[in-house]
């Protein structure tokens, strides 16, 4: 499953909401004429002043909210370690893990060998994964009914469900709250999150370096590109640390700077 990010909802008239806040700052406007004189034009002028005066705490009145699957649960684990945004995931407690999607890496992807080893792997933890929980599953029913599963633990299991479905369906709950814990970080997730547009500058900062790991800097690169179809001005200098100055990252540089500001001008005159 490919990653996908949709920009599911943000502030309306981000780049004039920041300059209204803006406004006030700079000026003796009131806030029933904070408005007033805000043309897009002169809204597009004040962003691109404030955003190069790195005035960051009026970007905080913009927010952003996305929507991202196909991503493995290693990335998501990086993504909500930025903690200034709101996250809403899909949990491994409600939805069954048996059959999971898994995100598998280009280079084990390219190498016949790993490949083969990695789906070998996973199959065995999607196979135990359906063990673990049934067996706690038909547990659970002999602890109610205060009895043994004494032939097929499937048919025992299904003649319980028929008889109580809602004690069945809280049962298999509590069963994949356990059996998750087998489950591997390559199982594919679904997120909803919502940054304010400040946590972004500092999110795109760090996720579009070229050191970032492959699949969160293609959620950034995917999440920036539709920031700015819809406020250019608010996110024009936005991608890696290395664009407008030193990379920050020392002796761990990648070493191309020049590549990547090459790719950053394309990627906003494309968007």
């Amino acid at each position: 499953m490919a990653i996908k990010v949709t920009l599911l909802t943000y502030t309306p008239d981000p780049e004039q909401t920041v300059a209204m806040a803006a406004k006030l700052c700079y000026s003796p406007s009131g806030i029933e004429d904070i408005r007033d004189g805000l043309t897009e034009e002169k809204t597009a002028s004040f962003i691109d002043m404030i955003v190069d005066l790195g005035h960051a705490s009026t970007v905080e009145h913009a927010s952003f909210t996305f929507g991202i699957e196909g991503i493995s649960r290693a990335c998501s684990h990086q993504l909500v370690r930025h903690r200034i945004a709101s996250y809403s995931q899909q949990s491994q407690r409600y939805v069954d893990g048996s059959n999971f999607d898994f995100v598998t890496p280009p280079e084990i992807a390219e190498n016949e060998t790993a490949r083969a080893a990695y789906e070998n792997a996973l199959a065995v933890q999607a196979h135990a994964y359906t063990e673990i929980r049934d067996a706690l599953v038909t547990g659970y029913i002999e602890k109610a009914l205060g009895q043994k599963c004494s032939g097929d633990p499937k048919a025992f299991a299904q003649a319980f469900r028929e008889s109580d479905k809602k004690r069945y369906a809280a049962m298999v709950k509590k069963a994949n709250e356990d059996a998750r814990f087998i489950l591997p970080n390559a199982c594919t997730t679904k997120i909803v999150c919502t940054f304010n547009a400040r946590s972004l500058h500092n999110f795109f900062a760090h996720r579009c370096c070229n050191r970032a790991q492959w699949e969160i800097r293609e959620v950034a690169e995917q999440m920036l590109m539709q920031c700015l179809a819809v406020a250019p001005h608010l996110f024009k200098n936005c991608g890696p640390s290395c664009l407008f100055g030193p990379c920050p990252e020392g002796n761990m540089s990648c070493g191309k700077q020049k590549e990547m500001r090459d790719k950053y001008k394309k990627f906003r005159e494309g968007a």
